[in-house]
């Protein structure tokens, strides 16, 4: 959430800077609501304190003996004016809420202007791209003779994309999550198994709410009105809701294993086939929460941990800071770690790291305490990595003209010394 405060300063200006995100962006509603329910809220004060002293006059005159016939009705019409003036507050206040919840953050101001990710600044490329000497394949002609995950039988379960990793396959995912768990912890992170599930304000605190309701898989019955969360980051930002954090516990470095929910699920053909894009994926999650000056070196170190992963894999990989019409709702600044996929001929991201400044703070209010005052943390998440793309970067870049597929040094330990992926008779 904004900071309401430079919105009234100068509204232009912070239109003009949120336009840079959406070019459709139109703070002029925003604006009257906010003025007219700090006018309302001025005169509910106001007869407030006009009932009150009316109140006291009243016990005054009652013990004086003088007549308070006059003062009573008076209290009655404050009364009836204080009911109408709380209900016009509340639909002001409620459509206000409505539009200033949708605005996005601010992009921070070294981003390059742009509507398009074509226009992404590539900042870092590691490795090379493979050189095959033999005619190679995607990661879904592998897995016919591999036999790692099974779609038909995951669409028969669920329904279109919710694959079944099975024997091999759901050995060789684990053993990922399980590297990628152990090298953020030796980054320093405080493992967490948050629930999948979340309060309806824990989602809004986290920026998912309401922007992307219809992108979410959500439970409601008589009893829950839960949302399936879309990446471990809106739990672990859950865990400080509305709490006052002390400037010595800074920062806090959290991270956590979790499956993913996403109702989108991609567009059709040779490009999003198998594991691409997916209603559930795993991921390693990282989340900090720090002191508003430190949320950039924090975001740099956040970049090098996610990096690390695809380096020790043997991966090449470019990492792209992305232009101002390209980042998520809530960041300032985001860098979208991407792996080659040789069968679909193109980068496909598998980490992306944000620092949301205090934007989820504010509207999660999260703060913590120097020098007797509060202040809003900043926050950063990261993937640290998902694992869908992962695992059909590994396939497809390790794969041999026998349709076998070489497994990565670093993961030897994790599949009792396995070193090669052999198709299946």
């Amino acid at each position: 959430m904004l900071d309401i405060h430079l919105i009234r300063k100068d509204p232009k200006a912070v239109e003009a800077q949120l336009r840079l995100k959406d070019p459709d962006i139109d703070l002029t509603l925003t604006h009257e609501l906010d003025q007219k329910r700090r006018e309302l809220q001025t005169k509910v004060q106001n007869l407030k304190a006009q009932r009150n002293e009316n109140s006291q006059k009243i016990g005054e005159y009652k013990r004086s003996g003088k007549e308070t016939s006059g003062l009573m009705e008076e209290v009655t019409k404050h009364a009836e004016e204080l009911l109408r003036l709380d209900q016009e507050l509340a639909i002001v206040e409620e459509k206000f809420i409505a539009e200033f919840s949708t605005l996005p953050n601010l992009p921070m101001e070294d981003i390059k202007v742009s509507q398009d990710p074509k226009d992404n600044v590539v900042i870092k490329e590691v490795g090379n791209k493979p050189d095959f000497k033999f005619p190679f394949k995607n990661h879904v002609e592998l897995n016919e003779k591999l036999k790692l995950f099974d779609f038909k039988r995951g669409a028969k379960i669920t329904g279109a994309g919710w694959p079944v990793y099975s024997n091999t396959g759901a050995r060789l995912e684990w053993a990922l999550i399980n590297y990628m768990i152990d090298i953020q912890r030796k980054n320093g992170f405080t493992q967490f198994m948050p629930p999948l599930l979340v309060r309806e304000e824990i989602s809004y605190g986290a920026g998912q709410l309401p922007k992307f309701k219809n992108q979410q898989f959500k439970l409601t019955d008589d009893d829950f009105n839960l949302f399936l969360i879309p990446t471990a980051e809106v739990a672990l930002n859950g865990l400080h809701f509305d709490e006052i954090l002390e400037e010595e516990h800074l920062p806090l470095k959290y991270m956590a294993y979790t499956p993913c929910f996403r109702r989108e699920a991609g567009a059709a053909g040779s490009q999003e086939r198998g594991l691409i894009r997916t209603h559930q994926f795993n991921k390693v999650e990282m989340f900090c929460f720090v002191k508003p000056e430190e949320s950039m070196k924090t975001f740099d170190w956040m970049m090098e941990c996610a990096e690390g992963i695809l380096e020790s894999l043997g991966l090449h990989y470019r990492s792209a800071l992305l232009v101002t019409g390209d980042m998520s709702y809530a960041a300032a600044r985001t860098v979208d770690i991407e792996v080659w996929l040789p069968g679909q001929n193109r980068y496909y991201e598998v980490s992306s790291v944000s620092n949301c400044t205090d934007f989820q703070a504010r509207r999660s209010s999260i703060r913590f305490r120097r020098d007797g005052k509060t202040e809003f943390v900043h926050t950063l998440n990261g993937s640290g990595v998902a694992t869908s793309r992962l695992m059909v970067a590994l396939l497809e870049n390790n794969q041999n003209e026998d349709g076998s597929v070489d497994i990565p040094v670093v993961l030897h330990k994790y599949l009792d010394g396995m070193t090669k992926l052999v198709p299946q008779v």
